[in-house]
C-alpha cells in the first residue's frame, strides 16, 4: 500500500500546482523535450503516448507528426490545464489513469514519453515494463530521471533492468534530469 500513498501524494502535489505549473516549469521542460527529440525521429502518422502528459507542453513539439497523440496523467487539475491545450489539436486525446495501469492494448505506441515521471512513480521498473508492454516492437521509449533522485549509474541499470536498448543519454549539465531515447528489444 505505500505505492498508493506515494501516488496521492503526488497527484496532490500536481493538482496543487497545476494552474501555476507552466510559469514554474515550462521553460525546464521545453528544453527537455527538445533535447530530447533532437535525437528522436518521428515517422509521419506516429501513434504516440505521453505517460505523465502534465499540462501537455509535449504536444506543441509533436503535434504535426503524430496521428494520435494519447496524454495520460492522474492528477484532475493538471489533466484540466492539458485539455485546454489539447482543444487545438484534433488529433490529441486526454485520458486519466494510472502510468503503471494503462488502458491500451499491447503493443500500440509507435513513441512513449516518460518525461519527468519516473521519479514519482513508487516502483520504477514496474512503470517501465507497463511502458513496454503497450510499446511497438522496435519503438522509442523517451524517458528522463531527474539526476536528485537517480544517480547516472542507478538511472542506466534501471533502463537495463527493464531490457531497454539505450540508444541515446544526455547529462547536459544545464538540465535537472538524464534525458534517454531507448529502444524496446
Amino acid at each position: 500500500m505505500a505505492g498508493w500513498g506515494k501516488k496521492r501524494e503526488v497527484m496532490r502535489n500536481y493538482n496543487r500546482l497545476a494552474a501555476a505549473y507552466d510559469v514554474l516549469y515550462a521553460e525546464e521542460q521545453n528544453k527537455k523535450m527538445k533535447t530530447a527529440l533532437s535525437h528522436v525521429h518521428i515517422k509521419e502518422g506516429s501513434f504516440m503516448l505521453d505517460l505523465g502528459c502534465g499540462t501537455g507542453l509535449l504536444f506543441e513539439h509533436v503535434k504535426s507528426r503524430a496521428k494520435l497523440l494519447v496524454g495520460l496523467d492522474t492528477s484532475t487539475r493538471i489533466l484540466r490545464e492539458s485539455k485546454k491545450r489539447a482543444r487545438q489539436f484534433p488529433n490529441t486525446a486526454i485520458i486519466r489513469a494510472d502510468a503503471d495501469f494503462t488502458p491500451f492494448p499491447d503493443e500500440t505506441f509507435d513513441i512513449v514519453y516518460a518525461i519527468t515521471l519516473l521519479q514519482n512513480m513508487p516502483n520504477p521498473l514496474s512503470t517501465l515494463y507497463e511502458t513496454k508492454r503497450v510499446s511497438k516492437r522496435r519503438s522509442i521509449i523517451v524517458v528522463t530521471g531527474l539526476k536528485k533522485g537517480f544517480s547516472q549509474d542507478a538511472f542506466t541499470r534501471l533502463l537495463k533492468r527493464a531490457e531497454l536498448k539505450i540508444s541515446n543519454m544526455k547529462t547536459n549539465d544545464q538540465l535537472k534530469e538524464y534525458i534517454v531515447v531507448c529502444r524496446k528489444s
